[in-house]
């Protein structure tokens, strides 16, 4: 299984795009997982990323995406963001990447001003028509479990059941250990899941509060999640490290070494990794 990094690392703590892929590369990973907006950068930022991930033979696995405004009440912003999903998935098929890991938005006005189940049916409709152009490009989409109350998919039996009810090839789940912790979903739960798995994150936590930290600076125990991974036998998987937001930006290099040494460990233990 790769052992990749999402760029959100070095982005955030004010690095470059070159530097950035050439540090990836030299610490030991395996991929890189972009993120950037199609809507903001340029031609000439798109080719950078490419050069630079082409000379440092490090394939891009995965495009992130956060398109809350899929969910909204207004018709207008949904169109919009439906447009704007669609621009990174072409982005993703420019970068021979695998798929659009897709963030949802949550449920407006704490469920009580528009029925939930709506907005879930226009969550449902959107996404199986983005996985209708994502196959056609020979993606996937990855939907991101995230960890919050009102999130439209908080847990492993929402993500199932969206899953079923989207029933669409090129659109399936990604696995975010450090959320799974905090949504309080044992490692069993992801049996759920077999062959509905596109993309894997793993991060730590200190088990209340999000936190994308290194493995081994939180609360996770991560070797139950990594053998219930191995079990789901994913095809030519990747684990892509999150990391955000570090507390000494000027040390990132460290930061993010040591969250590689930990997961490649990690890794190796559960059978996952050479």
């Amino acid at each position: 299984m790769r052992l990749g990094l999402i760029n959100s690392a070095w982005v955030q703590a004010g690095r470059g795009t070159e530097f950035g892929i050439q540090k990836t590369k030299e610490i030991g990973f395996d991929s890189v997982d972009i993120f950037a907006d199609p809507l903001d950068i340029d031609v000439d930022e798109k080719r950078l990323i490419m050069s630079e991930c082409r000379k440092a033979r490090l394939p891009i696995v995965s495009v992130a995406c956060v398109a809350v405004g899929l969910i909204d009440f207004n018709p207008s912003v949904q169109r919009f963001h439906l447009e704007r999903v669609r621009a990174y998935l072409d982005m993703a098929f420019l970068f021979e990447a695998r798929n659009v890991l897709l963030v949802l938005g949550e449920y407006i006005w704490q469920k009580e001003v528009i029925p939930p189940q709506e907005q879930w049916q226009t969550a449902v409709t959107h996404v199986r028509a983005l996985g209708d152009q994502a196959a056609e490009l020979g993606l996937e989409i990855a939907l991101e479990l995230e960890p919050f109350s009102l999130s439209l998919l908080n847990d492993v039996l929402s993500m199932a059941r969206f899953l079923g009810e989207v029933d669409h090839q090129a659109v399936k789940a990604n696995l975010d250990i450090s959320h799974l912790a905090l949504a309080g979903q044992p490692a069993d739960l992801i049996e759920k899941l077999r062959n509905k798995v596109a993309h894997v994150h793993i991060s730590d936590c200190d088990g209340k509060v999000h936190g994308d930290l290194p493995p081994g600076r939180g609360v996770v125990d991560f070797a139950p999640y990594l053998r219930a991974i191995k079990a789901l036998d994913i095809p030519d998987a990747t684990i892509s490290l999150e990391l955000e937001y570090s507390p000494e930006p000027d040390r990132i290099v460290e930061w993010v070494t040591e969250a590689y040494e930990k997961t490649s460990s990690l890794m190796r233990a559960a059978g996952l990794r050479d």
